[in-house]
């Protein structure tokens, strides 16, 4: 009797254990959810730090090859070389800055002063055609009797933001400058987060983003320059005035793959029109040529040594940052599409399903 008291005791207490297991499984990996969850949740609204943090890595990548470069062709160290890099470029801007000020200024200062004349030419013309009115109609308010032309509005609102805009600036680069100081102390923490087994692995990834970062700022580096001198002598050369501004701001728009390009077309345009209709039909077939110039003559003879990007690609990059992330993710969009091809090209493709025909086949 006792022994049968015994084991029914015993049968019901392995019982009970076993229906604890699965509970407190359920509760580990609920908690377990909650956490990525959470740590989810927390990346999201920490994404302009992590956009901050990849801006700082590409001034890491630009100045840390730049300076070794520098110390293979000299005696200089690597520190020693670092820093020359490093107050060379913020001394060449700072010069260029200095020389180019007085030109540029007037030129910034006459260009927001032409403007508003240049809008209500616009308008006037307009207003002579059938369409033209068609168009006003669209575009003005019941309350208002003059178009909603906002840029000067849009100006304004951009130069209020002036100050965030340059502590941004200030964050990338002591970022960059830190990181490429001392890369070591940063890259071996990142690899102590991965399995022993895995981490020479993740030395070929890191190698590979790099590498690739680095030819795609050569890359661009050269289209953007191309871009200004094309586009500040063809304006130059049909009578547009502010031709080295506009070319410059051509330049540095073209930072932004296909978007860039047509943002920068609206001041020359505009500029042109104030001279005449033709003028500005003269500076918008100029930036088409020059685009065309760029997308199929420079692009593909700087693609045979730098990163390729398939163009499909970039606009849904560009359209699918830009939303996620606003204006940063619009002008990072081009080098986070190359960290996600090469990442998905090395730790998908080839990893998990052992296909290495795409590294053959760019060789």
């Amino acid at each position: 009797m006792n022994d049968d008291a015994h084991a029914r005791s015993t049968h019901s207490s392995d019982s009970g254990e076993r229906a604890e297991v699965p509970r407190s499984t359920l509760r580990r990996d609920l908690l377990t959810v909650v956490l990525v969850i959470a740590l989810a949740l927390i990346a999201w609204q920490l994404a302009f730090v992590f956009l901050l943090a990849f801006g700082g890595v590409l001034l890491a990548v630009l100045f840390r090859r730049l300076a070794l470069l520098l110390s293979e062709r000299t005696p200089l160290p690597e520190g020693a070389a670092l820093a020359f890099v490093v107050l060379g470029l913020v001394g060449t801007l700072v010069g260029l800055v200095m020389v180019a000020e007085p030109l540029l200024g007037g030129q910034l200062a006459t260009l927001s002063a032409s403007l508003p004349d240049t809008l209500r030419s616009i308008e006037a013309a307009l207003t002579r055609t059938d369409w033209g009115q068609f168009v006003l109609d669209r575009v003005t308010d019941a309350n208002e009797e003059r178009p909603r032309w906002n840029f000067l509005g849009t100006i304004g609102g951009t130069l209020s933001t002036s100050a965030s805009l340059i502590a941004n600036l200030v964050i990338v680069f002591t970022i960059g400058v830190f990181l490429a100081l001392d890369p070591k102390l940063y890259r071996g923490g990142l690899l102590h987060l991965v399995p022993l087994e895995r981490r020479e692995r993740a030395t070929e990834v890191l190698d590979a983003l790099g590498s690739g970062l680095w030819r795609w700022l050569v890359g661009q580096s050269m289209s953007m320059l191309a871009v200004a001198l094309l586009t500040g002598i063809g304006l130059w050369l049909i009578g547009v005035p502010l031709s080295a501004l506009l070319g410059l701001i051509a330049g540095l728009f073209n930072f932004v793959p296909y978007l860039g390009p047509f943002f920068s077309a609206v001041p020359a345009v505009l500029v042109a029109f104030a001279q005449s209709p033709e003028t500005a039909v003269y500076a918008a077939l100029l930036f088409l040529l020059v685009q065309q110039i760029e997308g199929h003559v420079l692009t593909p003879v700087i693609q045979r040594r730098v990163s390729a990007l398939p163009p499909v690609m970039i606009v849904l990059a560009v359209a699918g940052f830009g939303v996620l992330f606003g204006l940063a993710g619009v002008f990072l969009a081009a080098p986070l599409l190359l960290v996600a091809i090469i990442l998905v090209r090395m730790l998908y493709v080839e990893d998990v399903l052992g296909d290495r025909s795409i590294v053959q086949s760019e060789g």
